[in-house]
């Protein structure tokens, strides 16, 4: 029997509405253990979910202090557990870190036990610094083999030419689609490969070095359909906290501010409070550090960040947009989320 392809995903574009999706770090809040910021991911995915959010993403990041999201593939299967309807998936597996072979494989059993939940988010950098990249490759990591690791992972499903040495190798359970790809990126790089691969593109707003437009623009252009995807579908990541008040919002901001300073600063460390970070003697290079990384966020009330976060999807063109917010508390971060999907709500034309 041949071996089924890539699942086709749903159109990300409904008539009158944008979609809304998350993206998780699961970060470390201070005080707090490493492991508790697990149980909040699974807590605010459910929440996510009752909230109509789309889609619930996961990253992967080894060695940073402030997150714990080092192992999505065991969070999607968390998740999709706790979770019934909203799609669950990866942003992104780190190409670089894994076999071709058993990304394969993973997300067959994935989407074998989700069936139509599923999301695979591939990128192609390590998701951390060069001597842990080699700890988890046990050797050199060159993100320009990621072309060549992607049609090694899908050939794991649509096969290999006769003559290749991998030809006898299946990706198990074969009776399943591999889920639908997205591919990552924060340079022009990654909507280029998108193009080429006829995937789903996903660009990283929220810290990416290139011009989203640019990126989308030329992701568009080049776009090759496949059997995976017939026409572009653009997800822009951004980055967002809502409050009730400005004051609030702002209070929550500048938290994750120093949190962002600190990575920057190579000294990662759990997430502050507002508290913590009012305190925080700031230098003059630690505030500019600070303005540098806030121009990739929206903050504000819901109808604040909503208006600019429609500036930001309509400056690149894109069809969804999914959001990380970096909160020390859970339920505030949940609030936030809550908030800003209503203020969505509100603006929907009636159905």
């Amino acid at each position: 029997m041949p071996s089924p392809g890539t699942a086709l995903p749903p159109d990300v574009s409904e008539p009158g509405t944008v979609p809304l999706s998350v993206l998780d770090l699961s970060p470390i809040p201070s005080g707090r253990p490493a492991s508790s910021a697990l149980h909040d991911t699974v807590a605010l995915a459910e929440a996510a979910e009752s909230f109509g959010y789309r889609r619930f993403w996961l990253a992967e990041h080894h060695n940073i202090g402030s997150v714990a999201s080092s192992a999505p593939m065991v969070m999607i299967a968390t998740v999709a557990a706790a979770t019934s309807t909203i799609r669950v998936g990866s942003g992104g597996i780190m190409l670089p870190n894994h076999a071709p072979l058993a990304v394969a494989e993973s997300f067959r059993v994935l989407e074998g036990l989700h069936p139509g939940r599923i999301d695979l988010g591939l990128g192609r950098a390590p998701g951390t610094d060069q001597l842990t990249a080699y700890a988890l490759r046990r050797g050199r990591v060159d993100p320009d083999e990621f072309p060549q690791q992607l049609a090694e992972l899908l050939a794991y499903v649509d096969g290999f030419p006769d003559d290749h040495p991998f030809a006898p190798l299946r990706a198990i359970p074969d009776d399943v689609p591999l889920p639908p790809l997205w591919i990552l990126g924060s340079s022009l790089y990654g909507g280029q490969a998108a193009a080429a691969f006829g995937t789903g593109f996903a660009f990283a707003g929220h810290f990416g070095s290139a011009d989203p437009a640019e990126a989308v623009a030329g992701y568009r252009q080049r776009f090759e359909p496949s059997s995976r995807l017939a026409t572009p579908q653009v997800i822009l990541g951004v980055a967002a906290i809502v409050a009730p008040t400005e004051e609030r919002a702002e209070a929550l901001a500048l938290a994750n501010d120093l949190s962002m300073v600190r990575l920057m600063q190579n000294r990662p460390g759990p997430v502050p409070t507002p508290e913590e970070a009012a305190a925080h003697p700031w230098t003059e290079q630690e505030r500019a550090l600070a303005a540098q990384r806030r121009r990739f966020m929206s903050v504000g009330t819901p109808e604040q960040v909503h208006a600019d976060l429609e500036r930001r999807r309509r400056e690149a063109d894109a069809d969804e947009l999914v959001v990380t917010t970096q909160v020390h508390d859970l339920g505030e971060r949940i609030s936030s989320y809550e908030l800003l999907a209503k203020a969505y709500a509100a603006t929907a034309p009636p159905a």
